[in-house]
């Protein structure tokens, strides 16, 4: 199982993500289209033309998936019992089709779960910067998370 287990985790551990990924037009139409979000600043070049960035902006609901998804390898994989919440989603700057986007996952708080003894809970802190290190999403993740096997 590749990912970590809840004891292998440590409040201040800061993971840098080795996989970066470079948002398509592809990218950004097919996951507005699935999600039935017509907003006209994911798919029309032309209009976005006419506004203050000039040109379309990639779907923060995306960059969202990409900031927790590209963490997983790294951490979670396997060993997520489930997600129990995300917080303080932000996104400080426009994410634009062809940025390259590189993750970096901070744990930011580590317990025993009360209810189930064979779990803990961890929450980290997924923050999504840009080619030109520009913070560009920031979220809390808390996950239920498999304990090692005794």
């Amino acid at each position: 199982m590749p990912g970590l287990y809840y004891d292998d985790f440590s409040v201040g551990q800061i993971f840098e993500h080795p996989i970066r990924r470079t948002v398509t037009e592809t990218d950004n139409v097919l996951f507005t289209t699935m999600s039935h979000n017509p907003a006209a600043l994911h798919l029309d070049a032309e209009y976005m033309q006419q506004t203050e960035f000039g040109r379309v902006l990639v779907n923060s609901c995306l960059t969202l998936s990409l900031m927790v998804g590209i963490s997983v390898n790294d951490t979670t994989h396997g060993t997520t019992v489930a997600n129990l919440g995300w917080d303080e989603v932000r996104f400080p700057k426009p994410v634009f089709q062809g940025d390259t986007l590189h993750i970096q996952s901070e744990v930011l708080e580590k317990r025993d779960s009360k209810s189930r003894p064979a779990n803990g809970i961890i929450v980290l802190a997924h923050r999504a910067f840009n080619q030109h290190d520009e913070l560009v999403g920031h979220c809390k993740r808390t996950a239920l998370m498999l304990k090692k096997p005794a």
